[in-house]
């Protein structure tokens, strides 16, 4: 029985869609309902955790949160895939040391892909124009309604200064530090209520 290529293609994207939707821990929906209400003070300590190794793993990365007008922090955005990809992360922005909301994000990719894994993601707004534009949106997408520059460093691991003058920073770190060339392109983010 001969089936086409377009119809096998389909039927794996679909069974992979449903395998990563069945391997996820939490349910990606954003939806205020689903955060426990013990969820804060668990992610708070996560963001906490997530800073303090990016400042070990980064140097001058302090220097970049401490100066900023905010830092949105995802301490673990978990993704999986096998042809079709998805991620879910919660986390928490702060202002002045101090958590201000809650958000998710999603994300999702087609392509030829197979596996699973975690990272940390922080987005560093340098700019109150760029902060205050986040803060007024009622679900925030990389890429369409900000331009968010990943974090360059040099061969020392120092923060390239230009990284300084965007106004939204990125970085993505996994187990083994920092991810180079990671995109963030389409993460789309929302605000929850724990």
């Amino acid at each position: 029985m001969y089936v086409a290529p377009s119809r096998l293609l389909a039927v794996a994207a679909i069974a992979a869609s449903l395998a990563v939707t069945g391997c996820t821990v939490t349910r990606p929906t954003g939806a205020a309902s689903d955060v426990p209400a013990s969820s804060a003070s668990a992610i708070d300590a996560q963001v906490d955790a997530s800073l303090s190794r990016l400042y070990d793993t980064v140097t001058g990365s302090r220097a970049l949160v401490a100066g900023a007008q905010g830092v949105l922090v995802f301490p673990s955005v978990v993704g999986g895939s096998l042809g079709v990809g998805a991620e879910y992360g919660r986390g928490a922005l702060r202002t002045a040391g101090r958590t201000q909301a809650y958000y998710s994000t999603t994300a999702g990719s087609i392509g030829f892909q197979a596996g699973a894994q975690s990272k940390a993601v922080f987005y560093v707004f340098t700019s109150k124009e760029a902060l205050d534009k986040f803060r007024q949106s009622r679900g925030w997408t990389v890429g369409a309604d900000a331009t968010v520059a990943l974090a360059r460093y040099g061969a020392n691991g120092v923060i390239d200064s230009s990284t300084f003058r965007q106004p939204v920073v990125a970085f993505v770190m996994t187990n083994v530090g920092l991810e180079a060339g990671a995109s963030v392109q389409g993460a789309k983010v929302t605000e929850i209520r724990p």
